[in-house]
Protein backbone atom coordinates (compact mmCIF):
# COMPACT_ATOMS: atom_id res chain seq x y z
CA UNK A 1 0.00 0.00 0.00
CA UNK A 2 2.84 2.50 0.61
CA UNK A 3 4.15 1.84 -2.88
CA UNK A 4 1.08 2.45 -4.16
CA UNK A 5 0.75 5.80 -2.18
CA UNK A 6 4.12 6.94 -3.32
CA UNK A 7 3.07 6.20 -7.30
CA UNK A 8 -0.02 8.29 -6.40
CA UNK A 9 1.72 11.00 -4.89
CA UNK A 10 4.32 11.18 -7.84
CA UNK A 11 1.60 11.11 -9.86
CA UNK A 12 -0.50 13.93 -8.31
CA UNK A 13 2.55 16.04 -8.07
CA UNK A 14 4.00 15.69 -11.60
CA UNK A 15 -0.39 16.91 -12.61
CA UNK A 16 0.38 19.50 -10.11
CA UNK A 17 3.44 21.12 -11.97
CA UNK A 18 1.50 20.38 -15.44
CA UNK A 19 -1.28 22.68 -14.13
CA UNK A 20 0.86 25.19 -13.35
CA UNK A 21 2.83 25.45 -16.15
CA UNK A 22 -0.59 26.23 -17.66
CA UNK A 23 -0.42 29.37 -15.79
CA UNK A 24 3.05 30.31 -17.13
CA UNK A 25 1.06 31.53 -20.25
CA UNK A 26 0.60 34.90 -18.98
CA UNK A 27 3.94 35.05 -19.20
CA UNK A 28 5.89 33.11 -21.67
CA UNK A 29 5.01 33.64 -25.30
CA UNK A 30 4.55 30.54 -27.89
CA UNK A 31 7.72 31.47 -29.63
CA UNK A 32 9.73 31.23 -26.65
CA UNK A 33 8.61 28.00 -25.63
CA UNK A 34 5.14 27.10 -26.96
CA UNK A 35 4.96 23.60 -24.24
CA UNK A 36 2.90 25.48 -21.68
CA UNK A 37 0.38 26.55 -24.45
CA UNK A 38 0.04 23.33 -25.27
CA UNK A 39 -0.46 22.13 -22.04
CA UNK A 40 -3.51 24.55 -21.91
CA UNK A 41 -5.41 22.09 -24.47
CA UNK A 42 -5.26 19.34 -21.70
CA UNK A 43 -6.56 21.20 -19.03
CA UNK A 44 -9.69 19.75 -18.32
CA UNK A 45 -8.25 16.45 -17.89
CA UNK A 46 -5.92 18.21 -15.90
CA UNK A 47 -7.91 19.28 -13.52
CA UNK A 48 -10.70 16.76 -13.23
CA UNK A 49 -7.62 14.36 -12.51
CA UNK A 50 -6.22 16.26 -9.69
CA UNK A 51 -9.64 16.77 -7.88
CA UNK A 52 -10.06 12.96 -8.27
CA UNK A 53 -6.76 12.60 -6.28
CA UNK A 54 -7.48 14.73 -4.05
CA UNK A 55 -10.32 13.41 -2.87
CA UNK A 56 -8.31 10.37 -2.72
CA UNK A 57 -6.19 12.17 -0.09
CA UNK A 58 -8.66 13.11 1.51
CA UNK A 59 -10.37 9.91 2.34
CA UNK A 60 -7.24 8.38 2.91
CA UNK A 61 -6.85 10.81 5.96
CA UNK A 62 -3.57 12.22 4.78
CA UNK A 63 -2.32 15.52 5.27
CA UNK A 64 -0.83 16.35 1.97
CA UNK A 65 -4.87 16.38 1.45
CA UNK A 66 -4.60 20.43 3.08
CA UNK A 67 -1.66 20.82 0.86
CA UNK A 68 -2.73 19.57 -2.48
CA UNK A 69 -6.05 21.69 -1.68
CA UNK A 70 -4.78 24.58 -0.90
CA UNK A 71 -2.40 24.55 -4.49
CA UNK A 72 -5.75 23.71 -5.81
CA UNK A 73 -6.90 27.41 -5.03
CA UNK A 74 -4.62 28.64 -7.49
CA UNK A 75 -6.78 27.41 -10.02
CA UNK A 76 -10.13 28.28 -9.37
CA UNK A 77 -10.25 31.40 -12.14
CA UNK A 78 -8.75 29.03 -14.54
CA UNK A 79 -11.90 26.37 -13.92
CA UNK A 80 -14.52 29.16 -13.84
CA UNK A 81 -13.37 30.36 -17.45
CA UNK A 82 -14.02 26.66 -18.57
CA UNK A 83 -17.61 25.97 -15.65
CA UNK A 84 -19.04 29.14 -13.86
CA UNK A 85 -22.38 29.58 -12.14
CA UNK A 86 -22.19 32.84 -11.36
CA UNK A 87 -25.53 35.12 -9.57
CA UNK A 88 -27.90 36.43 -11.53
CA UNK A 89 -27.20 40.21 -12.66
CA UNK A 90 -29.37 42.72 -12.63
CA UNK A 91 -29.62 45.74 -14.94
CA UNK A 92 -31.15 47.08 -17.80
CA UNK A 93 -30.25 45.06 -21.35
CA UNK A 94 -29.06 47.74 -23.45
CA UNK A 95 -26.41 46.26 -25.86
CA UNK A 96 -27.01 42.74 -27.37
CA UNK A 97 -24.15 41.27 -29.06
CA UNK A 98 -24.42 37.49 -30.86
CA UNK A 99 -21.07 36.08 -32.18
CA UNK A 100 -21.23 32.87 -34.11
CA UNK A 101 -18.71 30.93 -36.25
CA UNK A 102 -21.32 30.16 -39.25
CA UNK A 103 -18.77 27.97 -40.86
CA UNK A 104 -19.55 29.73 -43.39
CA UNK A 105 -23.01 28.41 -43.97
CA UNK A 106 -22.00 24.99 -45.17
CA UNK A 107 -24.06 23.31 -42.22
CA UNK A 108 -27.06 25.31 -42.07
CA UNK A 109 -27.17 27.34 -44.83
CA UNK A 110 -31.27 27.53 -45.12
CA UNK A 111 -31.64 27.94 -41.60
CA UNK A 112 -28.65 30.71 -40.44
CA UNK A 113 -30.08 33.99 -41.99
CA UNK A 114 -33.83 33.08 -40.17
CA UNK A 115 -31.83 32.05 -37.33
CA UNK A 116 -29.48 35.54 -37.05
CA UNK A 117 -32.90 37.66 -37.56
CA UNK A 118 -34.50 36.26 -35.39
CA UNK A 119 -32.20 37.21 -32.56
CA UNK A 120 -32.80 41.03 -32.78
CA UNK A 121 -29.21 41.57 -31.91
CA UNK A 122 -27.76 45.14 -31.60
CA UNK A 123 -24.38 43.83 -32.86
CA UNK A 124 -23.61 40.25 -34.98
CA UNK A 125 -20.20 39.31 -35.34
CA UNK A 126 -19.78 36.86 -37.66
CA UNK A 127 -16.82 34.11 -38.10
CA UNK A 128 -16.18 32.21 -41.34
CA UNK A 129 -18.57 33.92 -42.99
CA UNK A 130 -17.02 33.66 -46.30
CA UNK A 131 -18.78 37.28 -47.60
CA UNK A 132 -22.49 35.48 -47.49
CA UNK A 133 -24.98 38.16 -48.62
CA UNK A 134 -27.22 38.86 -45.82
CA UNK A 135 -31.27 40.34 -46.74
CA UNK A 136 -31.49 42.38 -43.19
CA UNK A 137 -33.69 44.84 -43.15
CA UNK A 138 -32.22 47.52 -40.97
CA UNK A 139 -29.11 46.51 -40.46
CA UNK A 140 -25.66 48.15 -41.48
CA UNK A 141 -22.68 45.57 -42.84
CA UNK A 142 -19.29 45.95 -42.02
CA UNK A 143 -17.26 43.38 -44.23
CA UNK A 144 -13.73 45.07 -45.14
CA UNK A 145 -12.37 40.95 -45.76
CA UNK A 146 -10.91 38.34 -44.14
CA UNK A 147 -14.28 36.06 -43.74
CA UNK A 148 -15.35 38.43 -40.99
CA UNK A 149 -18.96 39.79 -41.03
CA UNK A 150 -20.27 42.72 -38.37
CA UNK A 151 -24.00 43.38 -39.01
CA UNK A 152 -25.40 45.93 -36.71
CA UNK A 153 -28.80 48.02 -36.43
CA UNK A 154 -26.57 51.06 -35.65
CA UNK A 155 -24.69 53.66 -37.13
CA UNK A 156 -20.99 52.36 -38.09
CA UNK A 157 -18.54 55.19 -37.53
CA UNK A 158 -15.68 53.52 -39.32
CA UNK A 159 -14.62 50.00 -39.83
CA UNK A 160 -11.15 48.84 -40.81
CA UNK A 161 -9.17 45.42 -41.47
CA UNK A 162 -6.31 44.50 -38.65
CA UNK A 163 -4.08 44.17 -41.50
CA UNK A 164 -1.07 41.95 -40.68
CA UNK A 165 0.82 43.91 -43.41
CA UNK A 166 2.60 39.82 -43.88
CA UNK A 167 1.69 37.63 -46.14
CA UNK A 168 2.59 34.84 -44.03
CA UNK A 169 0.00 36.03 -41.38
CA UNK A 170 -3.67 35.78 -42.06
CA UNK A 171 -5.97 38.64 -41.10
CA UNK A 172 -7.10 37.98 -37.27
CA UNK A 173 -9.74 40.60 -37.15
CA UNK A 174 -11.84 43.19 -38.38
CA UNK A 175 -13.09 46.34 -36.09
CA UNK A 176 -16.01 48.83 -36.39
CA UNK A 177 -17.00 51.71 -34.10
CA UNK A 178 -20.26 51.99 -33.66
CA UNK A 179 -22.61 54.52 -32.10
CA UNK A 180 -25.27 52.78 -29.70
CA UNK A 181 -28.12 55.31 -27.94
CA UNK A 182 -25.20 58.35 -28.40
CA UNK A 183 -22.10 56.23 -27.15
CA UNK A 184 -19.62 54.77 -29.34
CA UNK A 185 -18.24 51.50 -28.96
CA UNK A 186 -15.19 49.39 -30.47
CA UNK A 187 -16.65 46.27 -31.99
CA UNK A 188 -13.89 43.80 -32.79
CA UNK A 189 -14.65 40.59 -34.61
CA UNK A 190 -11.57 37.94 -33.96
CA UNK A 191 -10.62 34.84 -36.04
CA UNK A 192 -7.46 33.65 -35.38
CA UNK A 193 -6.01 31.30 -37.45
CA UNK A 194 -7.23 27.40 -37.30
CA UNK A 195 -5.68 24.39 -37.13
CA UNK A 196 -7.73 22.60 -40.03
CA UNK A 197 -7.76 19.76 -38.16
CA UNK A 198 -10.18 16.31 -39.33
CA UNK A 199 -11.39 14.07 -37.11
CA UNK A 200 -9.32 11.52 -38.42
CA UNK A 201 -6.26 13.23 -37.48
CA UNK A 202 -6.75 13.13 -34.04
CA UNK A 203 -8.75 9.75 -33.12
CA UNK A 204 -6.79 7.16 -31.93
CA UNK A 205 -7.20 3.58 -33.00
CA UNK A 206 -5.35 1.46 -30.60
CA UNK A 207 -2.08 0.95 -33.22
CA UNK A 208 1.12 2.11 -31.13
CA UNK A 209 2.99 3.28 -34.19
CA UNK A 210 0.13 4.61 -36.18
CA UNK A 211 -0.70 6.43 -32.83
CA UNK A 212 2.06 7.63 -32.37
CA UNK A 213 2.79 8.94 -35.54
CA UNK A 214 -1.10 10.81 -35.41
CA UNK A 215 -0.01 12.39 -32.27
CA UNK A 216 3.30 13.90 -33.90
CA UNK A 217 1.27 15.18 -36.57
CA UNK A 218 -0.99 17.00 -34.53
CA UNK A 219 1.63 18.94 -32.71
CA UNK A 220 3.69 19.67 -35.75
CA UNK A 221 0.46 21.26 -36.91
CA UNK A 222 0.16 22.71 -33.12
CA UNK A 223 2.99 24.49 -32.38
CA UNK A 224 3.41 26.95 -35.65
CA UNK A 225 0.37 27.64 -35.36
CA UNK A 226 0.48 28.66 -31.54
CA UNK A 227 3.51 31.26 -33.06
CA UNK A 228 1.26 32.43 -35.70
CA UNK A 229 -1.40 33.39 -33.15
CA UNK A 230 1.30 35.18 -31.09
CA UNK A 231 1.62 37.81 -34.14
CA UNK A 232 -2.02 37.93 -34.30
CA UNK A 233 -2.90 38.97 -30.62
CA UNK A 234 0.30 41.53 -30.96
CA UNK A 235 -2.26 43.24 -33.84
CA UNK A 236 -5.13 42.80 -31.74
CA UNK A 237 -3.97 44.24 -28.74
CA UNK A 238 -3.07 47.44 -30.89
CA UNK A 239 -6.65 47.80 -31.86
CA UNK A 240 -7.67 47.40 -28.06
CA UNK A 241 -5.33 49.51 -26.50
CA UNK A 242 -5.52 52.47 -29.25
CA UNK A 243 -9.50 52.52 -28.88
CA UNK A 244 -10.88 56.15 -28.23
CA UNK A 245 -14.21 54.25 -27.19
CA UNK A 246 -15.09 51.02 -24.82
CA UNK A 247 -14.24 47.85 -26.44
CA UNK A 248 -16.66 44.86 -27.33
CA UNK A 249 -14.15 42.08 -28.08
CA UNK A 250 -15.61 38.64 -29.65
CA UNK A 251 -15.00 35.61 -31.75
CA UNK A 252 -13.06 32.69 -32.54
CA UNK A 253 -10.01 32.65 -31.11
CA UNK A 254 -9.26 29.16 -31.90
CA UNK A 255 -7.47 28.78 -28.41
CA UNK A 256 -8.63 27.33 -24.98
CA UNK A 257 -8.73 29.03 -21.55
CA UNK A 258 -5.48 29.02 -19.66
CA UNK A 259 -3.94 29.92 -23.29
CA UNK A 260 -1.62 32.57 -24.34
CA UNK A 261 -4.70 33.90 -26.40
CA UNK A 262 -6.47 34.32 -23.39
CA UNK A 263 -3.96 35.70 -21.20
CA UNK A 264 -2.93 38.53 -23.67
CA UNK A 265 -6.45 39.10 -25.43
CA UNK A 266 -8.52 39.25 -22.43
CA UNK A 267 -5.68 41.69 -20.94
CA UNK A 268 -7.57 44.95 -19.18
CA UNK A 269 -11.06 43.31 -20.51
CA UNK A 270 -13.58 41.46 -18.25
CA UNK A 271 -14.64 37.87 -19.91
CA UNK A 272 -18.38 37.88 -20.16
CA UNK A 273 -18.40 33.86 -18.88
CA UNK A 274 -16.52 34.69 -16.13
CA UNK A 275 -18.70 37.48 -15.23
CA UNK A 276 -22.71 36.28 -16.03
CA UNK A 277 -22.44 32.54 -17.12
CA UNK A 278 -23.66 29.47 -15.89
CA UNK A 279 -23.05 25.95 -16.70
CA UNK A 280 -20.22 25.04 -19.26
CA UNK A 281 -18.85 27.33 -21.65
CA UNK A 282 -17.95 24.33 -24.63
CA UNK A 283 -18.73 26.60 -27.49
CA UNK A 284 -17.36 23.68 -30.57
CA UNK A 285 -18.91 20.86 -30.47
CA UNK A 286 -17.41 18.57 -33.38
CA UNK A 287 -15.76 16.79 -30.96
CA UNK A 288 -16.33 15.15 -27.81
CA UNK A 289 -13.95 16.73 -25.80
CA UNK A 290 -15.24 20.09 -24.25
CA UNK A 291 -13.77 22.77 -26.00
CA UNK A 292 -14.04 26.65 -25.19
CA UNK A 293 -12.85 28.35 -28.85
CA UNK A 294 -15.46 31.20 -28.65
CA UNK A 295 -15.33 34.35 -26.50
CA UNK A 296 -16.95 37.57 -25.67
CA UNK A 297 -14.68 40.20 -23.65
CA UNK A 298 -15.74 43.92 -22.75
CA UNK A 299 -13.89 46.63 -21.34
CA UNK A 300 -14.77 47.40 -17.77
CA UNK A 301 -17.13 50.30 -18.13
CA UNK A 302 -19.61 47.55 -19.85
CA UNK A 303 -21.61 44.77 -17.03
CA UNK A 304 -22.23 41.63 -18.82
CA UNK A 305 -25.79 40.65 -17.13
CA UNK A 306 -26.28 37.78 -19.18
CA UNK A 307 -24.25 34.80 -21.21
CA UNK A 308 -26.04 32.65 -23.25
CA UNK A 309 -24.12 29.47 -25.32
CA UNK A 310 -27.05 28.32 -27.52
CA UNK A 311 -26.97 24.46 -27.40
CA UNK A 312 -30.75 24.87 -28.99
CA UNK A 313 -29.38 25.39 -32.86
CA UNK A 314 -26.53 23.11 -34.44
CA UNK A 315 -26.26 25.38 -37.84
CA UNK A 316 -22.38 25.09 -37.41
CA UNK A 317 -19.66 22.99 -35.68
CA UNK A 318 -19.88 26.48 -32.94
CA UNK A 319 -22.87 27.27 -30.97
CA UNK A 320 -23.87 31.03 -31.38
CA UNK A 321 -22.74 32.93 -27.83
CA UNK A 322 -25.40 35.75 -26.57
CA UNK A 323 -24.20 38.59 -24.15
CA UNK A 324 -26.52 40.86 -23.04
CA UNK A 325 -24.65 44.22 -21.27
CA UNK A 326 -25.53 46.97 -19.56
CA UNK A 327 -24.09 50.39 -19.69
CA UNK A 328 -24.63 50.88 -15.92
CA UNK A 329 -21.46 51.74 -13.78
CA UNK A 330 -20.47 48.44 -11.97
Amino acid sequence: MKIFRLIVLIVHLGILFLLLGTLLNAYVPPKVFPWFNLLSLGFPVLIIVYVILTVFWVFSWKKRAFVFMFAGLAFINPVKRWVNYSSSKSGDSEIKVVSFNTRAGRIGNKELEPYLKSQNADVLLLQEDAGIKYQFEGYQKANPGGGLTILTRHKIIKQQIIDPQDEEVRIPGVMADIEIKGRTYRFIDVYLNPFRFQKDMVRLNGNTDTDEQKIKDVVKRLIPTFKKHQDQVALIREAIDNSPYPVILAGDFNSVPNSYEYYHLSDGLEDAFVNAGKGSATSFHDYKFPIRIDYIFSSKTLKAISYKVDRSVSISDHYPVTVKFSTESK
